[in-house]
């Protein structure tokens, strides 16, 4: 048999070859026999090495003729049989009903959110605007700005987390005091919620990281009464019941005069705990009027303006609200003990 019968007889065989594979194993093994090193249009071309002239080029044409359609005729069997294979899938996948409704569990927010959404919506019904401010800020905003120059003492009483670049992370919601007044001028009423980092000694009442609620209110004629008000009325929407409190002077360099504003111990009803200290108050609210160099720092004129300042515990306040006796577990990440607390 010359070399033309070879290729005819070999593409003849190769269909009848392709034919019966019926899957990719088949098709695989089917290359390697046709085109591998040594598959038979392989040997066809190493045979025309003993071929010479006129007769080598055309043998040599026809040799690869033959291997081109071999290489398009198993690409083309690879895509049917993909395409077939995907249809069986398809019909052989379980069918469902997209309409089912599929119960999945939903997550529930952290308490210290729930409780801060509920203060939001109070003091958005009495006219405050809502704030937000970064957690990183200037030794200026947290400090100087508001009345605490770089060798005031007061600074001791804070025990602050520093950034090599000089800034801080806020130890004090106050931190955007300064910015807010230079925005809205006066009168205004704002609040501005942020979380708050300071190098504490943890126990069941302190944690480095925790949750305040700055307020603002500034206008002419403003006095302690308009403090207490607000303070009485944001309490009762919260806990829904009346709370006992008591005010009592504090020192914070931003107010004068300043309070502590402190309410019973919702924990152990005033008896005393790990929880307050075995004191039966808890500390809440430092406040009080703003310091007339803190209005001025702002753009505000303190002769023709006054006003008051709180920095509410977010954090303590969600653990008188929800009974939680440790402050340490809100940052935990227990899904057990956060997860009980209802969506809103």
């Amino acid at each position: 048999m010359d070399m033309k019968e070879k290729i005819e007889a070999l593409k003849a065989r190769f269909n009848a070859d392709l034919e019966a594979a019926k899957n990719s194993d088949a098709l695989e093994k089917l290359r390697v026999a046709y085109l591998g090193k040594k598959g038979s249009v392989t040997e066809l071309l190493k045979g025309l090495k003993d071929v010479s002239g006129e007769e080598k080029r055309e043998l040599g044409q026809h040799i690869n003729s033959l291997k081109k359609q071999v290489e398009e005729q198993l690409a083309g069997q690879v895509e049917k049989l993909k395409a077939a294979e995907q249809d069986r899938l398809i019909a052989s996948a379980e069918q469902y009903d997209v309409s089912l409704p599929i119960a999945a569990p939903q997550g529930s927010y952290h308490p210290i959110t729930v409780v801060q959404r509920q203060l939001e919506e109070i003091f958005s019904s009495m006219g405050f605007t809502i704030e937000d401010y970064p957690e990183i800020v200037t030794d200026y905003e947290c400090f100087e700005a508001v009345n605490v120059p770089k060798d005031h003492p007061a600074r001791d009483m804070q025990d602050t987390f520093w950034l090599d670049n000089g800034q801080l992370l806020k130890t004090q919601t106050s931190a955007a005091q300064n910015a807010i007044m230079r925005k809205y001028g006066a009168p205004l009423r704002a609040i501005f919620p942020g979380r708050c980092f300071r190098n504490e000694a943890t126990d069941a009442s302190h944690e480095n990281t925790f949750f305040q609620m700055e307020g603002m209110m500034i206008d002419k004629n403003i006095s302690i009464s308009n403090l207490i008000y607000f303070m009485k009325t944001m309490l009762s929407e919260v806990f829904e019941r009346d709370i006992q409190v008591r005010l009592r002077p504090g020192f914070f360099p931003f107010v004068e005069p300043g309070f502590e504003l402190d309410i019973s111990c919702l924990i152990c009803g005033g008896e005393g705990c790990p929880t307050c200290k075995h004191s039966g108050w808890l500390e809440l609210c430092p406040c009080g009027m703003i310091h007339p160099n803190v209005l001025r720092e702002g753009g505000i004129d303190p002769d023709e303006y006054t006003g008051f300042a709180f920095g509410l515990g977010l954090t303590r306040l969600a653990m008188m609200k929800y009974g939680i006796k440790d402050i340490r577990d809100l940052n935990s990440g227990n899904l057990k003990a956060l997860s009980q607390f209802k969506h809103e």
